[in-house]
């Protein structure tokens, strides 16, 4: 079934696309306003124990918010048609509205948790630079790996009750 539904956004996708779109202009600014004061070298990667290993020029900053502006517009277009996602083989006209809408907003929250995601790595790969702190944080990592699987465990979790 490829039809495609005109299901308006909901609350919670136009939310979750405010908490995307702003993390990313947050992250910007404040690159903006710290630029003349970083070092020429900030951490490029950092271990599982939150210690910096390599290190480049502070450009290399720019990646992550420019990662974050493709995710956003890449999975955004996929968001735009549900109907090219990989839905199961129960898909019927009865229950298309419900698989599609599932979908699209599973994948609203991974776009919008990755900007957000790659928001934060700037800010604390600049917050080391400046040595405001000594090492990332160990525990962002881990609960950023958790937060961006939720979604996926949710929409499954929810998939199987949609009949």
């Amino acid at each position: 079934m490829q039809k495609q539904l005109h299901l308006p956004k909901t609350h919670s996708e136009k939310v979750w696309d405010i908490i995307g779109i702003s993390s990313w202009l947050t992250t910007s600014l404040f690159l903006i306003i710290i630029w003349q004061h970083l070092p020429e070298q900030t951490p490029l990667h950092m271990g599982i124990t939150g210690k910096v290993d390599n290190w480049a020029a502070k450009e290399s900053l720019l990646l992550l918010p420019a990662l974050g502006m493709v995710n956003f517009f890449l999975l955004h277009l996929l968001e735009m048609y549900p109907q090219l996602h990989n839905q199961p083989e129960r898909l019927n006209e009865q229950n298309a509205a419900a698989f599609y809408l599932l979908s699209r907003k599973t994948v609203n929250k991974l776009k919008n948790l990755g900007v957000l995601l790659l928001s934060s790595i700037a800010v604390e790969f600049s917050m080391i630079g400046m040595r405001w702190i000594n090492h990332g944080s160990t525990w962002l990592m881990i609960i950023a790996l958790l937060v961006y699987l939720y979604p996926i465990v949710e929409a499954i979790w929810k998939q199987r009750k949609i009949k």
